[in-house]
């Protein structure tokens, strides 16, 4: 048999981690053997175990490993990370370690050094004359990157569950329902969203076209222009139906405020896009007076960047849209290890795009009608999402005044 010692160390038990990583070892063929475990008495003490993983060869051992190591499973022999350095561009060594979302170290030089800008599926690259560690996307690899190899020497902390009832919150615990008390979490995202802008963080937006098309596109203004939005990370929609809905006052054809159907307004949609063409620029479209109010008018006059991705579907699109999605997945990389909290609004596709940036320290929320978006984000490893099942409608009014209730 292969064999390798693992220790865990933390919340493991009222985390379910040393459950989980049971259950994944017997899941995948292989078998285990605690040799140590001090389980933690008090809220404020951690527990650790030392687990010994053995494997009927090197091959499912290491699958068992790198599963196990997501969960902040460490080998016990401590070992310098083995370092190989890439042939070719966009190429990574066979065996390359795969990042999880986590804070992580690794183990160079004789020391744990941290692991930059985390984000998963990435690859770890090491620059061996600073001593510094940082993550790189498989596309942005360059020959001679040495790159590590393996799990020895890596070490990943996941977040804790937070043991406080009373905390919205919860690492590691994703459930989805729309009968959580809705005003109970709204109140506590607006006490973290004045928490984090007390201590100088920062707050992004990731919005769709219902934030507009549910007359919310007023409240989310406002919070711009009060400050509490640091970026914004959308589509092309989101920007064009609230310059539809300054310019025509619909969106989609609908008149925002009374619900009716305008006539022609299945139109408007592309006028304001033309007229923006016009301008040159959302921005020169503020500046020449064309855009006089709504969200991307906030933006502009209160300096606050926005990253527009386009894709396939798109009209027009507005001129400030990029669409080369490379390009705007890096300019939102950039973003997501800026932020301190991420809202994640009524979008599947930049929701889950925008989850697989961010690192797990961020706090995140996903607000949607359709229970399936917030599970899709669980499912593709961004755990530490609060899942909100409601109408935009309703969550965006109640969060604005419950940002402003001591005003």
């Amino acid at each position: 048999m292969n064999k390798r010692t693992i220790e865990l160390s933390g919340h493991i038990i009222d985390s379910l981690t040393l459950t989980k990583t049971m259950g994944i070892i017997m899941d995948k063929g292989g078998e285990f053997d605690i040799l140590e475990i001090d389980v933690g008495r008090k809220k404020s003490d951690i527990s650790h175990a030392k687990i010994e993983v053995s494997a009927d060869s090197p091959e499912l051992l290491e699958s068992i490993l790198d599963e196990l190591s997501v969960l902040g499973a460490a080998i016990d022999e401590i070992k310098e990370v083995n370092l190989v350095a890439s042939t070719k561009d966009k190429v990574a060594p066979e065996g390359f370690y795969s990042s999880s979302n986590h804070v992580t170290h690794i183990f160079y030089g004789g020391n744990w050094i941290p692991v930059e800008e985390i984000e998963m599926d990435c690859l770890v690259v090491v620059d061996e004359e600073a001593k510094r560690a940082f993550v790189k996307p498989i596309a942005d690899v360059k020959a001679g990157d040495k790159i590590v190899v393996g799990l020895d020497g890596v070490r990943v902390t996941p977040p804790q569950r937070s043991r406080d009832e009373q905390q919205v919150f919860e690492f590691m615990n994703s459930e989805v329902s729309s009968e959580k008390p809705l005003m109970n979490l709204i109140n506590g995202i607006a006490d973290e969203m004045k928490e984090i802008k007390a201590k100088g963080g920062k707050i992004g937006i990731v919005g769709g076209p219902a934030i507009v098309h549910t007359g919310s596109g007023k409240y989310l203004a406002q919070l711009v222009k009060e400050g509490y939005i640091d970026v914004i990370m959308a589509g092309n929609a989101l920007a064009t139906h609230d310059i539809e809905s300054n310019l025509f006052g619909t969106s989609l054809g609908i008149e925002v405020e009374t619900g009716k159907i305008v006539a022609h307004g299945h139109t408007h949609h592309m006028r304001a896009i033309n007229r923006i063409n016009n301008s040159g620029s959302i921005k020169k479209a503020v500046e020449d007076g064309t855009l006089t109010g709504g969200i991307m008018y906030e933006c502009v006059k209160n300096d606050v960047p926005f990253v527009l991705a386009g894709s396939i579907r798109d009209d027009g699109p507005l001129p400030d849209v990029i669409t080369d999605t490379v390009e705007a997945q890096k300019l939102m990389r950039h973003y997501a290890q800026e932020v301190d909290m991420v809202i994640m609004i009524a979008t599947m596709l930049h929701s889950i795009a925008t989850g697989n940036l961010l690192p797990s320290r961020v706090k995140s929320i996903c607000v949607d009608i359709n229970p399936s978006t917030v599970t899709k984000l669980s499912d593709r490893g961004s755990a530490q999402v609060v899942g909100i099942v409601t109408d935009i409608g309703t969550f965006l009014p109640l969060l604005y005044n419950a940002l402003n209730e001591d005003d």
